[in-house]
Protein backbone atom coordinates (compact mmCIF):
# COMPACT_ATOMS: atom_id res chain seq x y z
CA UNK A 1 0.00 0.00 0.00
CA UNK A 2 1.50 3.41 -0.44
CA UNK A 3 0.65 6.41 2.20
CA UNK A 4 -2.45 7.47 0.60
CA UNK A 5 -4.02 4.06 0.14
CA UNK A 6 -3.14 3.15 3.52
CA UNK A 7 -4.80 6.25 5.43
CA UNK A 8 -8.07 5.27 3.54
CA UNK A 9 -8.14 1.86 4.13
CA UNK A 10 -8.17 2.62 7.80
CA UNK A 11 -10.26 5.30 7.38
CA UNK A 12 -12.96 2.48 6.13
CA UNK A 13 -12.00 0.31 8.68
CA UNK A 14 -10.36 -2.13 6.39
CA UNK A 15 -7.30 -4.15 6.67
CA UNK A 16 -3.39 -2.64 6.10
CA UNK A 17 -0.52 -3.26 5.68
CA UNK A 18 0.40 -0.91 8.72
CA UNK A 19 -1.22 1.00 10.85
CA UNK A 20 -0.94 4.80 9.36
CA UNK A 21 0.89 7.12 11.88
CA UNK A 22 1.63 10.45 12.21
CA UNK A 23 3.27 12.96 14.93
CA UNK A 24 3.12 16.92 15.33
CA UNK A 25 3.35 19.76 17.35
CA UNK A 26 4.34 23.49 17.39
CA UNK A 27 7.63 25.17 16.29
CA UNK A 28 7.18 28.28 18.14
CA UNK A 29 9.92 30.05 16.16
CA UNK A 30 8.96 29.36 12.51
CA UNK A 31 5.06 29.20 12.82
CA UNK A 32 5.18 32.67 12.84
CA UNK A 33 6.53 32.89 8.86
CA UNK A 34 4.61 30.82 6.29
CA UNK A 35 8.08 29.72 4.64
CA UNK A 36 9.40 28.42 7.65
CA UNK A 37 6.36 26.52 8.71
CA UNK A 38 5.66 24.64 5.34
CA UNK A 39 9.38 24.09 5.72
CA UNK A 40 8.73 23.05 9.28
CA UNK A 41 5.92 20.89 8.41
CA UNK A 42 8.01 18.78 5.52
CA UNK A 43 10.90 18.57 7.49
CA UNK A 44 8.81 16.22 10.19
CA UNK A 45 7.32 14.68 7.27
CA UNK A 46 10.54 13.86 5.67
CA UNK A 47 12.46 12.94 9.06
CA UNK A 48 10.22 10.14 9.99
CA UNK A 49 8.15 8.98 7.31
CA UNK A 50 5.19 9.63 8.69
CA UNK A 51 1.80 8.32 6.65
CA UNK A 52 -0.24 11.50 6.74
CA UNK A 53 0.43 15.29 7.61
CA UNK A 54 -1.55 17.71 9.99
CA UNK A 55 -0.23 21.22 9.38
CA UNK A 56 -0.23 22.82 12.84
CA UNK A 57 -0.38 26.57 12.54
CA UNK A 58 0.06 28.59 15.33
CA UNK A 59 -3.13 28.53 17.71
CA UNK A 60 -3.81 32.50 16.71
CA UNK A 61 -4.29 32.26 13.54
CA UNK A 62 -7.71 32.24 12.95
CA UNK A 63 -8.43 34.93 16.02
CA UNK A 64 -5.93 37.78 14.32
CA UNK A 65 -8.04 38.90 11.71
CA UNK A 66 -10.70 40.27 14.29
CA UNK A 67 -7.78 42.12 15.74
CA UNK A 68 -6.08 39.97 18.48
CA UNK A 69 -2.63 40.36 18.69
CA UNK A 70 -0.46 37.71 19.99
CA UNK A 71 3.77 38.25 20.63
CA UNK A 72 5.70 35.26 19.38
CA UNK A 73 7.99 34.31 22.50
CA UNK A 74 10.80 34.41 19.96
CA UNK A 75 12.09 30.87 21.57
CA UNK A 76 11.60 27.67 20.24
CA UNK A 77 9.82 26.26 23.15
CA UNK A 78 7.58 28.72 24.43
CA UNK A 79 4.18 29.62 23.25
CA UNK A 80 3.40 33.70 22.52
CA UNK A 81 1.52 35.78 25.06
CA UNK A 82 -1.45 37.80 23.94
CA UNK A 83 -0.93 41.44 23.49
CA UNK A 84 -4.51 42.67 22.77
CA UNK A 85 -7.65 41.51 22.85
CA UNK A 86 -10.93 43.25 21.04
CA UNK A 87 -13.26 41.69 23.49
CA UNK A 88 -13.55 44.13 26.28
CA UNK A 89 -17.12 43.58 27.31
CA UNK A 90 -20.27 41.27 26.04
CA UNK A 91 -21.14 43.87 23.57
CA UNK A 92 -17.83 43.01 21.63
CA UNK A 93 -18.92 40.31 20.39
CA UNK A 94 -21.35 42.13 18.30
CA UNK A 95 -18.71 43.89 16.38
CA UNK A 96 -17.42 40.95 14.45
CA UNK A 97 -18.07 41.30 10.89
CA UNK A 98 -17.27 37.91 8.52
CA UNK A 99 -13.42 37.73 7.31
CA UNK A 100 -12.11 37.01 3.45
CA UNK A 101 -10.29 33.94 3.75
CA UNK A 102 -7.73 34.65 1.43
CA UNK A 103 -6.39 38.22 3.09
CA UNK A 104 -4.81 38.50 6.60
CA UNK A 105 -3.17 35.51 8.51
CA UNK A 106 -5.95 33.03 6.45
CA UNK A 107 -4.09 33.75 3.66
CA UNK A 108 -0.70 33.12 4.96
CA UNK A 109 -2.05 30.09 5.55
CA UNK A 110 -3.65 29.12 2.31
CA UNK A 111 0.33 29.94 1.18
CA UNK A 112 1.35 27.40 3.44
CA UNK A 113 -0.93 25.03 2.31
CA UNK A 114 0.37 25.69 -0.74
CA UNK A 115 4.06 24.70 -0.54
CA UNK A 116 2.97 21.82 1.41
CA UNK A 117 1.03 20.49 -1.25
CA UNK A 118 4.10 21.00 -3.03
CA UNK A 119 6.36 19.11 -1.14
CA UNK A 120 4.13 16.00 0.26
CA UNK A 121 0.51 16.31 -1.36
CA UNK A 122 1.40 13.97 -4.10
CA UNK A 123 2.45 10.80 -1.84
CA UNK A 124 0.20 11.63 1.60
CA UNK A 125 -3.16 13.28 2.54
CA UNK A 126 -2.11 16.48 4.57
CA UNK A 127 -5.17 18.22 6.28
CA UNK A 128 -5.39 21.73 8.03
CA UNK A 129 -6.11 22.73 12.09
CA UNK A 130 -8.99 24.75 12.67
CA UNK A 131 -10.35 25.52 15.81
CA UNK A 132 -14.12 25.67 16.53
CA UNK A 133 -16.02 28.93 16.79
CA UNK A 134 -15.90 28.17 20.50
CA UNK A 135 -11.94 27.88 20.07
CA UNK A 136 -11.85 30.53 18.34
CA UNK A 137 -13.79 33.10 20.76
CA UNK A 138 -11.23 31.71 23.34
CA UNK A 139 -8.36 32.91 21.20
CA UNK A 140 -10.36 36.61 20.36
CA UNK A 141 -10.92 36.94 24.42
CA UNK A 142 -6.66 36.22 24.87
CA UNK A 143 -7.02 32.66 25.44
CA UNK A 144 -9.52 32.89 28.05
CA UNK A 145 -12.67 31.11 28.90
CA UNK A 146 -14.39 33.61 31.75
CA UNK A 147 -15.21 36.37 29.27
CA UNK A 148 -17.08 33.78 26.93
CA UNK A 149 -19.05 32.16 30.21
CA UNK A 150 -19.69 35.59 31.17
CA UNK A 151 -21.39 36.36 28.26
CA UNK A 152 -23.08 33.23 28.18
CA UNK A 153 -24.56 34.60 31.14
CA UNK A 154 -24.83 38.07 30.68
CA UNK A 155 -25.82 38.04 27.36
CA UNK A 156 -26.13 34.54 25.59
CA UNK A 157 -27.30 36.25 22.16
CA UNK A 158 -24.63 38.61 21.63
CA UNK A 159 -22.59 35.46 22.01
CA UNK A 160 -24.78 33.66 19.26
CA UNK A 161 -24.10 36.53 16.96
CA UNK A 162 -20.34 36.13 17.39
CA UNK A 163 -20.43 32.75 16.84
CA UNK A 164 -22.74 32.95 14.05
CA UNK A 165 -19.65 35.18 11.78
CA UNK A 166 -16.54 32.68 12.97
CA UNK A 167 -18.97 29.87 11.85
CA UNK A 168 -19.89 31.44 8.71
CA UNK A 169 -15.83 32.69 7.57
CA UNK A 170 -14.38 29.25 9.15
CA UNK A 171 -16.87 27.34 6.50
CA UNK A 172 -15.33 30.06 4.06
CA UNK A 173 -11.88 29.57 5.04
CA UNK A 174 -12.01 25.27 5.16
CA UNK A 175 -13.40 25.65 1.28
CA UNK A 176 -10.31 27.52 0.87
CA UNK A 177 -8.42 24.91 2.32
CA UNK A 178 -9.33 22.23 0.73
CA UNK A 179 -8.89 23.85 -3.12
CA UNK A 180 -5.32 24.60 -2.15
CA UNK A 181 -5.43 20.75 -2.11
CA UNK A 182 -6.02 19.91 1.66
CA UNK A 183 -7.32 16.44 2.04
CA UNK A 184 -9.63 17.44 4.58
CA UNK A 185 -9.84 19.33 7.66
CA UNK A 186 -8.49 18.81 11.77
CA UNK A 187 -11.59 20.40 13.49
CA UNK A 188 -10.69 21.09 16.99
CA UNK A 189 -13.65 21.70 19.69
CA UNK A 190 -10.45 22.85 22.08
CA UNK A 191 -11.73 21.51 25.43
CA UNK A 192 -15.20 22.87 25.26
CA UNK A 193 -17.01 19.03 24.72
CA UNK A 194 -15.70 18.37 27.89
CA UNK A 195 -17.26 18.25 31.47
CA UNK A 196 -15.91 21.18 33.69
CA UNK A 197 -15.91 23.71 30.81
CA UNK A 198 -19.77 23.66 29.64
CA UNK A 199 -22.25 21.52 30.54
CA UNK A 200 -23.90 18.89 27.99
CA UNK A 201 -27.12 21.07 27.40
CA UNK A 202 -24.69 24.19 27.08
CA UNK A 203 -22.30 22.47 25.01
CA UNK A 204 -25.60 21.69 22.07
CA UNK A 205 -26.68 25.29 22.62
CA UNK A 206 -23.20 27.12 21.77
CA UNK A 207 -21.15 24.31 20.45
CA UNK A 208 -22.80 21.45 18.96
CA UNK A 209 -25.08 23.48 16.34
CA UNK A 210 -21.94 25.53 15.13
CA UNK A 211 -20.11 22.43 14.61
CA UNK A 212 -22.54 20.81 12.12
CA UNK A 213 -23.15 23.72 10.06
CA UNK A 214 -19.70 24.11 9.67
CA UNK A 215 -19.00 20.35 9.19
CA UNK A 216 -22.24 19.52 7.05
CA UNK A 217 -20.69 22.40 4.39
CA UNK A 218 -17.37 20.29 4.29
CA UNK A 219 -18.70 16.62 4.15
CA UNK A 220 -19.42 16.11 0.45
CA UNK A 221 -16.23 18.15 -0.48
CA UNK A 222 -13.17 15.91 1.52
CA UNK A 223 -11.99 12.68 2.27
CA UNK A 224 -10.33 12.92 5.53
CA UNK A 225 -12.14 14.92 8.48
CA UNK A 226 -11.12 14.40 11.74
CA UNK A 227 -13.06 15.35 14.75
CA UNK A 228 -10.56 16.24 17.48
CA UNK A 229 -12.40 16.33 21.05
CA UNK A 230 -9.59 18.14 23.57
CA UNK A 231 -9.03 17.02 27.04
CA UNK A 232 -10.26 14.82 29.57
CA UNK A 233 -14.55 14.04 30.44
CA UNK A 234 -14.99 14.50 27.08
CA UNK A 235 -18.62 14.33 25.57
CA UNK A 236 -17.78 10.89 23.93
CA UNK A 237 -21.48 10.24 22.99
CA UNK A 238 -22.49 13.87 22.09
CA UNK A 239 -20.33 14.21 19.67
CA UNK A 240 -19.79 10.53 18.29
CA UNK A 241 -22.63 11.47 15.07
CA UNK A 242 -20.82 14.35 13.60
CA UNK A 243 -20.66 13.86 9.93
CA UNK A 244 -16.08 12.90 9.80
CA UNK A 245 -14.09 10.21 9.11
CA UNK A 246 -11.92 9.82 12.27
CA UNK A 247 -12.23 11.21 15.71
CA UNK A 248 -9.32 12.22 17.59
CA UNK A 249 -8.88 11.81 21.33
CA UNK A 250 -6.34 11.71 24.22
CA UNK A 251 -7.59 7.38 24.90
CA UNK A 252 -4.89 7.70 28.16
CA UNK A 253 -6.59 10.43 29.94
CA UNK A 254 -9.06 10.24 32.99
CA UNK A 255 -12.72 9.68 31.60
CA UNK A 256 -12.28 8.86 27.76
CA UNK A 257 -12.71 5.75 26.20
CA UNK A 258 -10.18 3.75 24.50
CA UNK A 259 -9.88 3.49 21.25
CA UNK A 260 -11.26 -0.15 20.65
CA UNK A 261 -14.36 1.51 22.49
CA UNK A 262 -14.39 4.48 21.07
CA UNK A 263 -14.29 2.40 17.69
CA UNK A 264 -17.30 0.36 18.04
CA UNK A 265 -19.46 3.37 19.99
CA UNK A 266 -18.88 5.18 16.53
CA UNK A 267 -17.85 2.81 13.52
CA UNK A 268 -15.56 5.55 12.18
CA UNK A 269 -12.17 5.51 12.17
CA UNK A 270 -10.38 6.58 15.71
CA UNK A 271 -7.23 8.72 15.81
CA UNK A 272 -4.74 8.43 18.64
CA UNK A 273 -2.74 5.35 20.98
CA UNK A 274 0.32 7.75 21.50
CA UNK A 275 0.67 9.20 24.79
CA UNK A 276 2.21 12.60 24.10
CA UNK A 277 3.29 13.13 28.21
CA UNK A 278 5.51 9.44 27.41
CA UNK A 279 7.15 11.09 24.53
CA UNK A 280 8.34 13.90 26.87
CA UNK A 281 10.23 11.89 28.93
CA UNK A 282 14.29 11.25 28.39
CA UNK A 283 15.14 7.65 27.44
CA UNK A 284 11.26 6.21 26.96
CA UNK A 285 11.45 5.05 23.93
CA UNK A 286 10.84 1.44 25.16
CA UNK A 287 8.18 2.73 26.94
CA UNK A 288 6.75 4.35 23.83
CA UNK A 289 6.71 0.95 21.70
CA UNK A 290 5.03 -1.15 24.58
CA UNK A 291 2.31 1.28 25.05
CA UNK A 292 1.88 1.54 20.89
CA UNK A 293 1.87 -2.51 21.16
CA UNK A 294 -0.85 -2.87 23.84
CA UNK A 295 -3.15 0.04 21.38
CA UNK A 296 -2.29 -2.19 18.12
CA UNK A 297 -3.29 -5.29 20.41
CA UNK A 298 -6.12 -3.72 21.87
CA UNK A 299 -7.51 -2.54 18.32
CA UNK A 300 -6.71 -5.44 16.28
CA UNK A 301 -5.01 -2.54 14.33
CA UNK A 302 -8.41 -1.71 12.66
CA UNK A 303 -10.01 1.37 11.96
CA UNK A 304 -6.86 3.15 14.16
CA UNK A 305 -4.51 5.97 12.81
CA UNK A 306 -2.01 6.30 15.48
CA UNK A 307 -1.46 10.25 16.87
CA UNK A 308 -0.91 11.73 19.91
CA UNK A 309 -3.86 12.84 21.97
CA UNK A 310 -2.44 16.48 21.58
CA UNK A 311 0.32 18.44 19.99
CA UNK A 312 3.48 16.96 21.41
CA UNK A 313 6.28 19.32 23.34
CA UNK A 314 8.70 20.86 20.84
CA UNK A 315 10.84 19.44 23.63
CA UNK A 316 10.07 15.96 23.11
CA UNK A 317 13.46 13.44 22.37
CA UNK A 318 13.96 13.11 18.77
CA UNK A 319 14.60 8.85 19.89
CA UNK A 320 11.16 8.69 20.65
CA UNK A 321 9.60 9.82 18.04
CA UNK A 322 11.91 7.38 15.81
CA UNK A 323 10.38 4.84 18.34
CA UNK A 324 7.38 5.14 16.87
CA UNK A 325 8.48 4.19 13.65
CA UNK A 326 10.23 1.56 14.86
CA UNK A 327 7.82 -0.33 15.90
CA UNK A 328 5.81 -0.16 13.01
CA UNK A 329 8.35 -1.27 10.76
Amino acid sequence: MNKKERVEAALRGEKVDRVPASVWGHDYEREWDYHLLAEATAENYNRYDWDYVKVNPRASYLAEGWKARYKPSGQKYLPPTCEYTPIHGTADWKRLRPLEADQGALGEQLRVLQLVNHEVGYDAHFIQTIFCPLGVAQYLAGDKSEPILLTIREDRRALHTALRIITETLVNYAIACLEQGASGIFYATNGWASAGRLTQDQYREYGEQYDLEFLDALKSRSKFNVLHNCGSHIYFDLLASYPVHAISYADHLEGNPDLRDGYLRTGKAVMGGINEGSLLKKDAAGQVQDEIGNVLEQTSSQGLLLAPGCAIDPRTPTKNLEAIRRVLS
